[in-house]
This record gives structure tokens, C-alpha cells and sequence, in this order.
């Protein structure tokens, strides 16, 4: 019998700021995964236990209708902290509870049944480090995730890993026209109910590119690896994507991607660039938004977390930008700017730094949202995807819009 897994939130998911807003860390993605399912993949058969912040107990209820939530398990099992992307399969057979430590910090444990106690999971602060120092230590090797930069920054290394842990047998399974040139095929897939029309180019040789079932690639669009392209997303014709982009499902994208992730159901789909950045979901970016990643003097780029100024520590950074978020024609975001839940952005001239949830206007002149306009907008965008808007994704939309801070 495998053991249980439980994959827990800690209390620097608040860094992962604005998309941690509406979402567990462990369902933020780089690469061709969620860092959920990076951690599930090592667990193969394994009972999954989430431990979240209060305010998303119930959107996760809603998701996974019999998701065990908060709760310990009754046996032996895994604790991963889900900032941690691991560089292996975690160590199997042990015989005592063991602590797992990565850079000097917990990155999980395996704890034998007789050590599950209610204070062993302390509140959003991840494993109760006091109970640890019980527990038999092993070092491992992986990445932390801290910033959501982090995710952006490793984004092509991971699509590499993902393509190579995944088995597969025919590669170029889709409706391909015979003016598609691929470049490096052993490193192209292309799944059943993909569409690529005639003219477009996939470049492999930097990388590999991985387009989903139901995706549809048109016509003159420049696709260079490593890319994810997720289910049911459509590349409008004369796109240029470049390495290090990973797109969610049921987005539409055209114009110019670098170094990107989209998480899903979002619209980028007319020309300007979009680089080193991480959008959420229900974002729609309007024609020629831009955003800067590179300061003219190459200095390094600071992005306002969390109510503070963090220093990325890279030349590059570009735009985070929260969930149902948008941006009018012509916007200009400036390096590292982060926009919250339910922006709605729109002026001339660059934007500030820092954009908060619920925003109206945001560069020449701001406002709050009123929030039921919010929200009706919400509707209608999610209808055109056959979705609707739930009643605990209402619930904490309100308390983020009561929470937002104007500067």
C-alpha cells in the first residue's frame, strides 16, 4: 500500500503575490505541469491530502468535490512543501519519520503514523520545525520557489524535464499541414486534435515543444523551444513565441511571447510583447499592450510584493498580473509591475510599478472597481468558455476587493 501524500502550503506562499491570491502555490505552473502535479508524479497511487489557507478551503472543495482538505492522514505518509521542485524522486523505504532539508530549509518529510500529531502542520506556516528536530534528516536537491519570478526564470528548464520524464510513442499525431517545417522532430510532440496549418515553423533545437489536443496553431506562426502550448489554445496566425513560454489551457495568444507562463483561460491575442512575465487566468490583454523587461541601464529589476519592494536580483522581469485582470489598448506596464485581482487598466503613458486588485484606470487616473460591475464582467467572459462563476469564487473575490489597498 503506498503511503499517503500530503502537499502543504507554507508561509511564504503571500510572496507568491497577486496569483496566490485566488490559487494554492501548488497549482501555479512552470514548465508543461502545476507544481502539483510535479510533486504527484513521484507518488504514483498515493491518497492526496492539500493543506491551504482558509480562504480557499472551499474553492478547492469546489474543484475536487472529495479533496481531503486540512485534515491529517491515519498512516504513514509524505509531506511536501509545494514551493519545493525537487531534482528527484523522493527517498522511498524508510523505516522512521524523516525530515527532508533543501538549502537549509524543510522541504517536506515522511512521517511514520506514530508521529502524526495535530500540532505537526502548524497554521499556514508548513511543518511545526520544533517536531522535526525528532526526526531523522536528509538533505535534497531542488529549487525553491519563492518569487513568481522564480517559476518564470525556470520556466524553459522545466518544460525540458517535463518533456523527457513523459513516454511516448508516435510524436507528430495531429492534423499537420505538409508546409509546417519542424526543426529537430525527435523533440516535437503534437497530440491527437491539434491543428497546425500550413506555414508555420517549430523549432526544436533549443528546446522542445509540446502542443496539446485541440490546440490550433495558425498560419505563419514562429513557435521556438522549449514551449507548452495547453489544451484547446489557439495561436493566432503570425505569432512569435520564443523559449521559456509555457500557455496554459483555452487561451488565445498572437504577437510576441517570451519567457512567459499563462495560466489558463486567458486572452493575449493581438500584437505587442508580452516577456518574462506570468499572467493569471480570465486575464485580456487589449491590442498592443506592451510590457518592458529590460531596464535601459540593465540594472536589476524590483517588484512590489506583497506591500514591499523586492529586489528580483535578474536584469529581467516583466508583468505579473493577477487573475480576471485587464488591460485597454496601447497599455505600457513598465519593468516588474504587478497588477492585482480584477485590474482593469487603462491611460496613457507608462504604468506604476504597483497596480492593486479591484483598480480602475490605474495610470492617469484610479479608482475602485465597483465590484458587482466586477463581477457581471467575470460572467460574461467566463459564458464565452462555457463556465460560470462559482459561488465560493464570488465569496473570495469579495474579500479580496475588501482587502485591496490604494495607494
Amino acid at each position: 500500500m503506498p503511503s499517503d501524500l500530503c502537499i502543504f502550503e507554507d508561509n511564504e506562499v503571500e510572496n507568491l503575490y497577486p496569483l496566490s491570491l485566488t490559487r494554492p502555490a501548488f497549482d501555479l505552473r512552470s514548465g508543461i505541469f502545476s507544481l502539483k502535479e510535479k510533486i504527484v508524479r513521484f507518488f504514483p497511487g498515493s491518497r492526496v491530502h492539500y493543506f491551504v489557507r482558509d480562504m480557499l478551503v472551499d474553492i478547492l472543495h469546489e474543484k475536487h468535490e472529495n479533496a481531503l482538505i486540512n485534515s491529517l492522514p491515519q498512516k504513514d505518509a509524505y509531506f511536501i512543501n509545494s514551493r519545493f521542485l525537487s531534482n528527484s524522486p523522493f527517498p522511498a523505504g524508510l523505516e522512521k519519520s524523516t525530515v527532508f532539508m533543501a538549502d537549509g530549509k524543510i522541504a517536506g518529510a515522511f512521517v511514520r503514523s506514530k508521529d502524526l500529531k495535530d500540532d505537526l502542520i502548524a497554521d499556514n506556516a508548513g511543518l511545526n520545525e520544533q517536531r522535526c528536530k525528532k526526526f531523522a534528516k536528509m538533505d535534497l536537491q531542488g529549487q525553491w520557489i519563492k518569487y513568481l519570478w522564480d517559476l518564470v526564470n525556470t520556466c524553459a528548464e522545466q518544460i525540458t524535464s517535463d518533456f523527457s520524464f513523459i513516454q511516448y510513442g508516435a510524436k507528430l499525431l495531429g492534423n499537420i499541414s505538409p508546409n509546417v517545417s519542424v526543426l529537430n522532430e525527435k523533440d516535437v510532440y503534437i497530440a491527437p486534435g491539434a491543428v497546425v496549418h500550413p506555414g508555420v515553423v517549430l523549432n526544436a533545437e533549443d528546446g522542445p515543444i509540446y502542443i496539446s489536443k485541440g490546440a490550433l496553431i495558425m498560419s505563419n506562426s514562429i513557435i521556438q523551444g522549449p514551449v507548452f502550448i495547453g489544451s484547446s489554445s489557439v495561436v493566432k496566425a503570425g505569432t512569435r513565441i520564443y523559449g521559456g513560454t509555457s500557455i496554459g489551457g483555452l487561451c488565445k495568444v498572437g504577437g510576441e511571447i517570451e519567457t512567459a507562463i499563462i495560466q489558463a483561460n486567458s486572452n493575449k491575442p493581438h500584437e505587442g510583447f508580452l516577456g518574462h512575465a506570468y499572467l493569471g487566468e480570465w486575464v485580456n490583454l487589449g491590442a498592443d499592450t506592451n510590457n518592458s523587461n529590460l531596464k535601459n541601464n540593465y540594472s536589476t529589476i524590483k517588484v512590489h510584493v506583497n506591500g514591499r519592494d523586492v529586489d528580483s536580483q535578474s536584469i529581467f522581469a516583466g508583468l505579473f498580473m493577477g487573475d480576471h485582470a485587464k488591460s485597454g489598448i496601447n497599455t505600457m506596464f513598465n519593468t516588474g509591475v504587478t497588477v492585482g485581482v480584477m485590474a482593469n487598466v487603462f491611460g496613457a503613458g507608462f504604468s506604476p510599478k504597483h497596480i492593486p486588485s479591484f483598480t480602475w484606470g490605474g495610470i492617469n487616473s484610479t479608482e475602485k472597481y465597483n465590484f458587482d460591475k466586477a463581477i457581471e464582467t467575470a460572467k460574461i467572459a467566463m459564458k464565452r468558455r462555457g463556465k460560470e462563476i462559482t459561488a465560493a469564487e464570488v465569496t473570495l473575490l469579495k474579500k479580496i476587493y475588501d482587502q485591496a489597498q490604494f495607494e
